[in-house]
């Protein structure tokens, strides 16, 4: 333990997250503080680190926070992965009489955007700077390279950009494929690093939030894509798997369909079959997806897709209540399709236009954001950030990045010349899809979802009109007229019990 002004940061909180990020930190030659309330842990954290890399020897414990902060140069840059919420705040606290003006606190939780806007506000006061940078990737993104979201002051950023740049995730600047490492301190040649200033106060941890998002309306189209090939096809697991094997080479290469893949095929540890058919259907949440479907909701941004996906979570956890409806509740029998191939490549269309959907649908949401917190978000920077070390992490996103390098100012992906050729190509097999479903009995509100938004978005004329009349009806809410500039409003006495009606 030591109190020398000699760690190049500090972090708090030394669960799997900080653990695998301490070590990351110090991978790239960087001396990092830590400190963890349970001093225990601590302690075993650092005796492992002495057995391993000697770069771990730049790992320094700290059983009291006094020592800790002042062990770190100024100004003092320390990470927070501790709970969101009231732990944020308790930490932030009890770190506050020890901190000097212009230090930097970095929060790396999941944190809701508005407490990080609050915390910056109240740290400004005291001459703290705050960031607030979503960390993506999981445990071993956090090791060895994740997505990093940082927004606050740039002052501050100038200050934490080189360690943040150093152990993000890199990706050739071209092509968006992962790339390895460079030496500590120096970018990788040719390379991006997937860390970028987002945005002033809470932006990255509302970008983080919307990742998280398109991240569980990801997750439920690759479910509904193997529940449909299960019930319509009839096929094993492992078989599925093959197929998501496949699909892994092509435009739908990703993260998740790599994991898909390897679940899928992995055999019953403890017994005959694959390990999939013996997990609960029961599917757990953390709450970013329900903010994001919430905050859509508040921001009027049409995300239902991304709301379908929250849903189907929860309509997941009655596990009870299912059984029990399954024997009351009537639906049609399953016919097989005999014309696999066929079935499967509308399946593969059907899931990457559902996907194209669910991220206009998380652009879109931004977009609005940025107009209600008075941010200016770079769109393409964005995918660019998620190309690598997040969850969301795929050869899509590329597309993404060529899209709104070609028209920064683009109201929705759809739009962009890529996005509208595949869906104009995909749609068939799309639709088809959802019959199949629909007709069959089997849910598949994600995919649903994302055809009635596309649907929705490409019709000039909407049934809103008889929305509007009714409104006024009951309402006096008023309404405007096609045959009328846009911006006059009308309300009609509406007639009843035979009173006639009156124009105002």
């Amino acid at each position: 333990m030591t109190t020398n002004k000699n760690a190049d940061i500090g972090l708090v909180g030394l669960a799997v997250m900080g653990q695998n990020l301490a070590l990351n930190i110090a991978d790239h030659g960087y001396t990092i503080a830590v400190y963890n309330r349970d001093s225990k842990k601590m302690v075993s954290f650092i005796e492992e680190c002495k057995k391993n890399e000697p770069s771990h020897a730049n790992v320094v414990g700290h059983a009291d926070l006094a020592s800790f902060v002042l062990s770190i140069k100024r100004p003092r840059k320390i990470i927070l992965l501790v709970k969101a919420g009231s732990a944020t705040d308790v930490t932030i606290n009890a770190l506050l009489p020890f901190l000097e003006q212009g230090d930097i606190i970095i929060d790396g939780g999941n944190s809701l955007w508005t407490d990080t806007i609050r915390r910056e506000k109240e740290l400004a006061v005291k001459g703290i700077d705050f960031i607030g940078s979503g960390v993506s990737g999981g445990e071993t993104g956090a090791r060895f390279g994740p997505s990093l979201m940082p927004s606050g002051t740039r002052k501050a950023w100038a200050s934490l950009e080189p360690i943040w740049r150093d152990i993000a995730a890199k990706v050739d600047a071209v092509t968006g494929e992962p790339m390895e490492g460079g030496k500590p301190g120096k970018p990788v040649e040719g390379g991006f690093a997937c860390a970028e200033y987002i945005g002033p106060d809470g932006a990255g941890h509302y970008v983080k939030m919307v990742h998280n998002g398109i991240e569980y309306i990801d997750m439920q189209l690759i479910c509904e894509a193997y529940w449909l090939m299960k019930n319509l096809l009839g096929m094993q697991a492992d078989e599925i798997g093959k197929v998501f094997q496949e699909w892994n080479k092509g435009e739908l290469s990703s993260f998740l369909i790599e994991i898909t893949a390897d679940i899928l095929q992995q055999k019953d540890p403890m017994g005959p079959g694959f390990l999939v058919d013996k997990i609960l259907d029961t599917a757990g949440q953390k709450g970013t997806g329900q903010w994001t479907a919430a905050n859509a909701l508040e921001l009027g941004a049409p995300a239902n897709a991304i709301a379908a996906a929250v849903y189907a979570r929860a309509l997941s956890s009655l596990k009870e209540e299912r059984v029990e409806a399954s024997k009351i509740l009537k639906g049609p029998v399953i016919v097989k399709e005999a014309d696999k191939k066929a079935i499967i490549d509308a399946i593969k269309n059907a899931l990457y236009c559902s996907k194209i959907c669910a991220y206009a649908q998380g652009f879109q949401l931004i977009d609005k954001a940025q107009v209600a917190y008075n941010w200016k978000l770079n769109f393409g920077e964005i995918a660019q950030i998620w190309r690598g070390g997040c969850i969301i992490r795929a050869r899509f996103l590329q597309k993404i990045t060529d899209a709104y390098a070609l028209n920064s100012r683009l109201k929705n992906l759809m739009l962009d010349p890529y996005f509208t050729n595949s869906l104009n190509e995909s749609q068939a097999g799309w639709r088809k899809v959802i019959a199949l479903a629909v007709t069959n009995g089997i849910p598949a509100q994600g995919f649903a979802a994302a055809l009635a938004y596309y649907d929705g978005y490409r019709s000039a004329v909407l049934p809103a009109n008889l929305l509007q009349g009714q409104r006024d009806y009951f309402g006096a809410h008023t309404y405007e007229r096609v045959d009328q500039p846009r911006g006059q409003f009308y309300h009609l006495d509406w007639p009843e019990a035979g009173r006639p009606q009156t124009l105002k």
